[in-house]
């Protein structure tokens, strides 16, 4: 695993060094895509914007200047900013393409359970595009990347105590929408009846 003094060699040599911004590359892109592909949804999309970030980041490494944050704050900066641009260039309804939907069950679970299940994650998921951008991107942060809040402050331009309390009412919102989803459920259930 390359150390933080490593990374900033690297970094210096991938400003004249396509091969070092390659390894920079590989040392980043798994993580960089993943965040993408939940803020978008879809793996096509998911991949024209990673191949972006790196293209970006790529043309504009000469001019990186290491300010105390990881190299991959701000590659998560640039992301955040090209899918905040995707979303407004795209607004609508996502699309899941057949062949990302999961039809086999987990060994024998019962079909109730799993419509179940399968209704919650789509309300949560509801509810969570219903956040502003910046509480989702906290969300996927926190959950999909794992990063903690001194991490997510860093990637976000804030501090770890403005992230605590932007998560904590990022979760009343989330419970507030969640709830709202319920109660609209339930009256579209009773009007089938």
């Amino acid at each position: 695993m390359t150390t933080e003094i490593d990374e900033a060699e690297l970094i210096e040599q991938a400003k004249t060094d396509p091969t070092a911004f390659g390894r920079l590359y590989e040392l980043h892109v798994d993580r960089i895509y993943s965040y993408i592909y939940y803020r978008v949804g879809n793996h096509h999309d998911a991949e024209d914007l990673t191949a972006k970030v790196f293209y970006r980041a790529l043309n504009h490494i000469p001019r990186y200047k290491h300010n105390g944050a990881p190299f991959a704050a701000w590659l998560y900066r640039i992301a955040h900013n090209l899918v905040a641009n995707w979303h407004r260039d795209h607004s609508r309804r996502q699309i899941v393409a057949l062949e990302n939907v999961n039809l086999s069950g987990e060994g024998r679970e019962n079909p109730h359970h799993a419509a179940e299940r399968t209704n919650e994650r789509e309300l949560l998921l509801a509810a969570i595009q219903e956040l502003p951008p910046e509480r989702q991107q906290l969300l996927t942060l926190k959950f999909i990347e794992k990063m903690s809040n001194a991490e997510i402050g860093m990637v976000m331009g804030r501090s770890e105590g403005a992230i605590k309390s932007l998560y904590h009412r990022t979760l009343v919102s989330l419970k507030k929408l969640l709830a709202e989803h319920e109660n609209l459920v339930k009256e579209l259930q009773r009007d089938e009846s």
